[in-house]
């Protein structure tokens, strides 16, 4: 048996996330399916990140054993044949058959987008959040100054979430401030926010969670301050809502 590991993308508008389930079309069940169309196999393919409905993917990873002798890039090449536009196969290639993509990642890095004005709304509505007012970059920045570090995050996990521990460590906590976004070479200006986050792991919602909640620090509903006093109660009611998965996206997983 070889291993396969996959480096993909995706948009995750259709999809009901990444994670197989009973009900509603998900990224890995199309996958697995595709990949065993090829091989002939039934697959068990396992996903570095398990993206929520609509969430994006630039980087996502996963990988999967095969009895098949057909090289990774011909799997790759058969593979973008047959699977949706909206899934698309970047790189394929062999590895140790221990290499897991969930436990083995060192960090994730998620990227998230807000859109400040209605300029490019009609392709841009499926990648960011719209908010209607704007915001004050400076309090969120020094607000998201104090989720950095090693915290128990417990505030900012969403519901179902089965993660044994809450404590998570996130390395970098970036705002910037853009004047344009290029989409299809062109170039759409207005005032957009960016939110970068790197951590160790996440929690099930965690990262829309604390860009909800920056949105209500920018609004002016939630004090730069209350942050460290939302992470000590590990009430999920202190922080701010969920932010829509529309605007995430899974920038990169690190090894």
């Amino acid at each position: 048996m070889r291993s396969i590991k996959l480096l993909l993308e995706y948009d995750g508008t259709a999809y009901q996330g990444w994670q197989s389930q009973r009900s509603g079309i998900t990224i890995q069940d199309i996958l697995s399916g595709t990949i065993g169309s090829i091989t002939g196999e039934r697959i068990r393919l396992i996903g570095a990140s398990r993206t929520d409905a609509g969430v994006h993917a630039c980087g996502q990873v996963a990988a999967f054993t095969t009895g098949s002798d057909l090289s990774a890039d011909v799997l790759k090449r058969a593979l973008n044949a047959r699977l949706p536009q909206d899934i698309r196969i970047l790189s394929a290639g062999e590895i140790h058959h221990a290499f897991h993509p969930r436990y083995d990642a060192i960090r994730k890095r998620y990227v998230y987008l807000l859109r400040l004005t209605g300029t490019g709304a009609a392709f841009l509505s499926r990648y960011t959040w719209y908010i209607r007012t704007m915001l004050n970059t400076d309090a969120m920045t020094k607000a998201a100054e104090y989720f950095s570090g090693e915290h128990d995050f417990s505030a900012f996990r969403g519901s179902g979430c089965s993660a044994k521990t809450t404590v998570r460590t996130i390395s970098t906590i970036r705002i910037s401030v853009l004047d344009a976004l290029d989409f299809m070479t062109i170039s759409m200006p207005g005032s957009y926010i960016k939110v970068a986050m790197e951590a160790n792991a996440f929690l099930r919602h965690m990262a829309r969670n604390i860009v909800g909640t920056l949105v209500e620090v920018g609004r002016g509903r939630i004090s730069t301050e209350d942050i460290p006093a939302i992470l000590a109660s590990k009430d999920r009611t202190a922080a701010g809502p969920t932010a829509p998965a529309a605007g995430l996206f899974l920038e990169q997983v690190f090894y």
